[in-house]
């Protein structure tokens, strides 16, 4: 029973190394894209830690701040 779901005759090895390059495909992309939104995030953190007093009271009332901010761990 389970080598008939493992060959589905015949077309087992097809099938299964489809799946695995999609699987593996998928988690590649997964941590790529993980990775670039941390050094964005890292990049975008010590970008707004520069701006002077006033610059950053108008950043920190704009919505798209705040979300990413928050996202990131920061405190607003």
């Amino acid at each position: 029973m389970i080598s008939d779901l493992i060959l589905m005759n015949g077309y087992g090895i097809y099938v299964w190394s489809a799946f695995s390059f999609t699987l593996i495909s998928f988690l590649s992309l997964y941590f790529i894209i993980n990775l670039q939104l941390k050094k964005e995030q890292k990049r975008f953190e010590e970008n707004f830690s520069t701006l002077s007093e006033k610059q950053y009271s108008v950043a920190i009332s704009q919505d798209i701040h705040k979300e990413i901010l928050k996202h990131s761990g920061s405190k607003i």
